[in-house]
């Protein structure tokens, strides 16, 4: 009677239940399963959370260091989202405290109508930073992007790293696997959905950081060394 009031579709759902579902013992294997699963994926989070936080401070308690490195976070109307505009703000009260001499703005600019760099470069400039120590990277296509060729190709050994606090022990950990010695300011901001989707997307995200860290591969462009950082901190040891 009861297969019957389920009609044809609730029969074929009950048919296509996994194998074993029907038995306690075949259950208690798939939630087991399920639970590994899930441990799994949550690994490289607990991973960057444990070996990382103590890194991240704020703008008044992280240590000085010669470089900031703010890494981009999407354009509105070709400036700055909300969310890199407060990346960038954290960047600035850092420089105006002297407790960093250049700044490295690392983003995307993969097409002629899409240049985060100098978006970036434009508001730090426009707010009183002088342009030679704004400089651009414009293949920061991903976080690893950003922090390998902050070293490699702009010769940073020792930065401090600004995002929001859900992005910010990820960079911390490939900038450290790049080769760059570092502390994080991790930027608050209200918990909206767009915080929300940053935290459930460093699940993923956590995943390939834990691979990069282990493969350590070259970035999608490498090219030529830059010297702006090398010019910028020049300029800073003249006054």
């Amino acid at each position: 009677m009861i297969m019957q009031g389920l009609g044809r579709r609730g029969r074929w759902l009950l048919k296509r239940r996994p194998p074993g579902w029907g038995s306690r013992r075949g259950q208690r294997r798939w939630f087991q399963a399920l639970l590994a699963c899930s441990v799994l994926a949550l690994t490289p989070n607990a991973w960057l959370f444990v070996t990382q936080s103590h890194k991240i401070g704020t703008v008044q308690s992280v240590p000085a260091s010669p470089v900031a490195i703010v890494f981009g976070a999407g354009l509105m109307n070709g400036k700055p989202s909300p969310y890199l505009a407060h990346r960038l703000d954290a960047a600035l009260e850092l420089y105006r405290a002297n407790k960093v001499q250049a700044i490295l703005v690392t983003g995307d600019n993969g097409t002629v109508e899409y240049d985060e760099t100098d978006a970036m470069r434009t508001y730090l400039i426009e707010r009183g930073v002088p342009e030679i120590r704004v400089v651009g990277d414009y293949a920061g296509f991903d976080t690893w992007d950003s922090c390998t060729r902050a070293h490699r190709i702009f010769g940073v050994d020792k930065a401090v790293l600004i995002s929001q606090t859900f992005h910010v022990r990820r960079a911390l950990a490939l900038c450290r696997a790049a080769g760059i010695e570092s502390s994080g300011v991790g930027v608050e901001e209200w918990h909206d959905t767009t915080w929300h989707y940053g935290e459930v997307r460093e699940i993923g995200s956590a995943a390939k950081a834990f691979l990069n860290v282990l493969v350590r591969p070259d970035p999608t462009l490498l090219g030529r060394h830059e010297d702006g950082v090398e010019r910028a901190l020049a300029d800073a040891a003249r006054g």
